[in-house]
């Protein structure tokens, strides 16, 4: 594992590069490392009943950013620099 400090090359960079390569950011610098092969990983139940409840999430979402009545009673509540999308995702979420 490399760990890169004032690089100007990957400044701001951040994700994989071709499936080979991951660069994350932490507080004391970034890191490259290997790819992680998640092939033989088995989620137990619990991680797929959120991730389902979550998958629901983005689509109860979507559907709202594609009905403009909705979106606009959304865009009333929305508190900050909250979007439409993040605080339907958190009604849905809170409200499961």
């Amino acid at each position: 594992m490399a760990r890169i400090k004032n690089n100007i090359i990957l400044h701001g960079a951040s994700g994989h590069i071709g499936k080979q390569v991951v660069i994350k950011q932490y507080a004391y610098g970034k890191v490259l490392s290997k790819f992680p092969d998640m092939s033989n990983i088995k989620p137990s139940k619990k991680q797929e009943e959120k991730r389902n409840k979550f998958s629901d999430a983005v689509a109860y979402a979507k559907g709202i950013l594609k009905n403009e009545q909705l979106k606009n009673a959304y865009r009333q509540k929305l508190k900050g620099k909250q979007t439409v999308y993040h605080f339907a995702l958190q009604q849905y979420l809170l409200s499961q």
